[in-house]
């Protein structure tokens, strides 16, 4: 996919459902949890002005950077535009599917995931597929940064 694609897709969403983000867990120091993946990433899609959901079927009803965790998409009232995916990608098939009952517009799938079967499953279903990319450094690169762009001045994925 594009960078202009993917500039268009962030431009024209809203809202987020965040698969993967994390509670915290018992004893755990709550200072790690800031530093895990998907809430730095969640954190910082809210700061642009998205509204994003976390999912997270084991802290369902606890509340992560100011939002409620639902335990799966279909727990969300309002219509998602992006189910971003922090988890394994054998679990991608079903978590695509779970996106074209929602109606999402995209599956976005974190660093190092990707799968085959999720991406038959949305594009079967008219969902843009993205995979193996960081939805964070995507806004970066793409809405943040003017000519050159950070891939121009040498920076590397």
């Amino acid at each position: 996919m594009s960078d202009d694609q993917i500039k268009n897709i962030l431009s024209n969403s809203k809202t987020i459902a965040m698969i993967g983000v994390s509670s915290e867990k018992k004893g755990e120091d709550p200072n790690n949890l800031k530093r895990k993946p998907a809430n730095v990433v969640m954190k910082y899609m809210q700061g642009f002005g998205y509204k994003v959901f976390p999912v997270n079927p084991f802290a369902e009803g606890e509340t992560i950077n100011g939002e409620t965790v639902v335990a799966n998409l279909e727990n969300i009232s309002e219509p998602i535009d992006i189910v971003d995916v922090f988890r394994p990608s054998k679990e991608t098939p079903a978590i695509a599917s779970q996106a074209v009952k929602i109606g999402t517009k995209v599956l976005w799938l974190q660093y190092g995931i990707n799968n085959n079967d999720a991406e038959k499953i949305a594009e079967k279903a008219n969902i843009y597929y993205i995979s193996n990319r960081c939805i964070k450094q995507e806004y970066q690169s793409c809405l943040l940064y003017t000519s050159p762009s950070p891939r121009d001045r040498g920076w590397s994925r």
